[in-house]
């Protein structure tokens, strides 16, 4: 991707414009981001991936007297509202990795980091549908797909939600824009703006989100990974043959303290230990994907990453769906190439070295990547 050309999905900025001059920082309205935008699944097809299992999906609904209720899929064919009555939304999460269509519309979204591209979220809505005035703490592409939704938003002060309702809603929502989005229209939001959606008719919103950890879950999940590393017997014992008698046998020797502090910091001293476990907790699949087995690749056929595959790669590792390999020289940069475009044509693959398309081939075995038209 260029990242210097003037896209119309950026209103006519490129995405370093946009990037510097609105990512987590101001809101962007742009008409016509997607020209002739049509919905990617008609509605009966979204309410029957609503009802598998493994899709994660809500349904919200509005009622008399500023009561919300949530309930949670999978739905059956006749657990959903009829859809003649009104002010209730079906959310259905991740349709990217069910879909390719929309995982084709969450790649136009690569010119942000794809450790932070999280997954696309079909919201449909019955007339007067929405999940209520809320903010997000990560950053939100809102592109409508079919029908009206009047937004409203603004960056306020006050986030204090209520307390009686099973939805994050706040307790004293006060916008400052309002604006009636079609299809083809979208809104960027920064994290923390709040935001409420009204469908106006029937309508189809998709939520292009981002992945944002915050500091104590990415603690303890490197924290976690760093410790599976250091084999069992392998390290040090604590040894305390200076120790002398204790009246006060409950505190904690200071020796003691001293050679946890130690433990901690030899952990964390290698970079190249804590970078791999970043890179396998970032490239980590959600809970609910799974990967059928594969066959390995035909001789001069083009190679496509699955679209539930995540991969990533720093100046040493590569990193697919949570695992890790070393990596230099002309193969690490035939596989940045596969983690940048998310594929490799049959001229790159005559490049490679026999233990890149061995990799590549248990990868394909795997079901982590397949022969383009598969």
């Amino acid at each position: 991707m260029d990242v210097h050309l003037p896209t119309p999905l950026l209103g006519g900025l490129s995405p370093r414009q946009f990037m510097k001059r609105h990512w987590q920082r101001k809101p962007l309205l742009v008409r016509g981001a997607v020209p002739d935008m049509r919905p990617l699944l008609e509605r009966r097809e979204l309410f029957a991936l609503a009802q598998q299992e493994g899709v994660e999906s809500r349904v919200v609904e509005q009622r008399a007297g500023g009561r919300w209720s949530l309930r949670r899929g999978p739905f059956g064919p006749r657990s959903l509202p009829p859809m003649s009555r009104p002010a209730w939304t079906l959310l259905v999460q991740g349709v990217d990795l069910h879909v390719e269509a929309a995982h084709r519309l969450l790649q136009r979204f690569r010119f942000v980091p794809q450790a932070r591209l999280d997954d696309l979220m079909i919201s449909w809505a019955s007339d007067g549908g929405g999940v209520g005035p809320h903010f997000d703490s990560y950053d939100v592409f809102l592109l409508q797909a079919q029908g009206r939704r009047r937004w409203r938003y603004g960056r306020q002060s006050d986030l204090s939600l209520r307390e009686d309702l099973p939805l994050k809603i706040l307790a004293d929502f006060e916008p400052e824009e309002e604006h009636v989005l079609e299809p083809g229209d979208m809104l960027y939001l920064p994290p923390r703006y709040a935001h409420d959606g009204i469908a106006e008719g029937e309508c189809q919103t998709y939520s292009i989100g981002f992945r944002a950890p915050g500091r104590e879950e990415l603690a303890r999940e490197l924290l976690q990974r760093l410790a599976d590393d250091v084999e069992e017997g392998a390290g040090t014992m604590y040894r305390d043959a200076a120790q002398a008698a204790v009246r006060e046998a409950g505190a904690i020797p200071p020796e003691l303290e001293r050679f946890a502090q130690d433990a901690l910091r030899a952990a964390l001293k290698d970079p190249r230990a804590l970078g791999r476990a970043l890179g396998e907790y970032l490239s980590e699949p959600k809970a609910n994907v799974w990967f059928d087995a594969g066959r390995p690749p035909s001789p001069g056929r083009a190679l496509v990453l699955d679209r539930r595959t995540r991969m990533l790669y720093d100046g040493r590792h590569l990193f697919v769906n949570g695992e890790s390999w070393r990596a230099s020289g002309p193969d690490a940069r035939l596989m940045r190439k596969l983690a940048d475009d998310r594929r490799l044509a049959p001229e790159d693959l005559a490049r490679a070295s026999d233990e890149a398309l061995d990799l590549l081939a248990s990868w394909a075995e795997a079901g982590w990547l397949q022969e383009e038209g598969a």
